[in-house]
């Protein structure tokens, strides 16, 4: 199969990825009447690596202490993201929760800059700042205090740092270690982690969920379509697909999600601001690939 073929395959994929992640937005939203978000954490981890463990039981042999601190360290960035983004669905709109998060995008090469010695671009700083209207006009409140955002929009925000430290650290380890054991045990250690969290921050878990099937059926939609699978898809296709500019249709799926499912109302300033925070991820990514097919 030619690279062309391959790459529209693996592109789909991307996109697939986006679209699982989108709807894994009104998933959220809607469960988090029944299970509390470092719960739901916990839960979707522990089934991601439970299943991910079993599937790839003969890679353990490859197993060394390397690997298994790099992944513990990844999936407490991983951990630290997905609570942050949790938690603030439970007091934003799904639609908002879903844009904001995207914005690790424009972060990672702010953030990546003082440890990978590269100047981010122009295009980086334009992306910025035209990310940072759309937030604006898609967070800040527009009756009374404009210049005030949600909590729930804030820890979005806070979650897209943790998310872009994530990428940067992953990038790091994923040239030297095996990918399929870093990823299950950062799906391990978050998982760990919210199991020894969930008790502090959201009190004893009600056992008689288990016999909920909606919460059930959220619980493995979360742990294997959204966290397994979707990994998976995106470690395979990035290899493929070098811009992750498929991924960051995540936000748009996630806005149409919540509108179609969840009824969330999307008014004309926060249209704008959608399309703004598109507009720079796409700025942010469509300008280093142009540079790099030049070369």
């Amino acid at each position: 199969m030619e690279k062309s073929e391959l790459s529209i395959i693996f592109g789909a994929g991307l996109v697939l990825t986006a679209a699982i992640w989108g709807f894994a937005f009104v998933v959220v939203k809607d469960s988090l009447d029944f299970v509390g978000p470092t719960w739901m954490v916990a839960i979707r981890f522990t089934i991601a690596a439970v299943c991910f463990g079993l599937i790839f039981i003969k890679r353990f042999k490859h197993l060394n202490k390397d690997i298994f601190f790099h992944g513990c360290f990844l999936g407490v960035l991983l951990f630290l993201g997905y609570l942050t983004q949790t938690i603030g669905c439970n007091f934003t709109t799904a639609g908002k929760n879903a844009f904001l998060t995207t914005f690790y995008v424009i972060l990672v090469p702010l953030i990546g800059w003082p440890v990978f010695k590269k100047k981010p671009g122009w295009y980086v700083w334009v992306a910025a700042a035209v990310a940072l209207t759309g937030i604006g006009l898609l967070a800040l409140d527009g009756d009374g205090a404009w210049y005030i955002m949600n909590r729930g929009d804030v820890l979005t925000l806070i979650c897209g740092i943790f998310f872009a430290l994530h990428i940067i650290a992953g990038s790091f380890f994923v040239k030297k270690e095996d990918v399929i054991l870093l990823t299950f045990f950062q799906f391990a250690a978050s998982g760990v982690l919210g199991f020894l969290t969930a008790p502090f921050l959201d009190g004893n878990f009600d056992v008689s969920l288990i016999k909920n099937s909606t919460v059930v059926v959220s619980m493995l939609y979360l742990g294997i379509f959204s966290s397994m699978v979707c990994f998976v898809l995106q470690n395979v296709g990035l290899k493929y697909v070098p811009s992750s500019l498929f991924l960051s249709l995540e936000s748009v799926f996630g806005v149409l999600c919540s509108c179609i499912f969840l009824g969330e109302r999307l008014t004309p300033k926060m249209f704008v601001g959608c399309a703004l925070i598109f507009c720079a991820i796409v700025l942010a990514e469509v300008i280093p690939n142009l540079r790099q097919d030049k070369k």
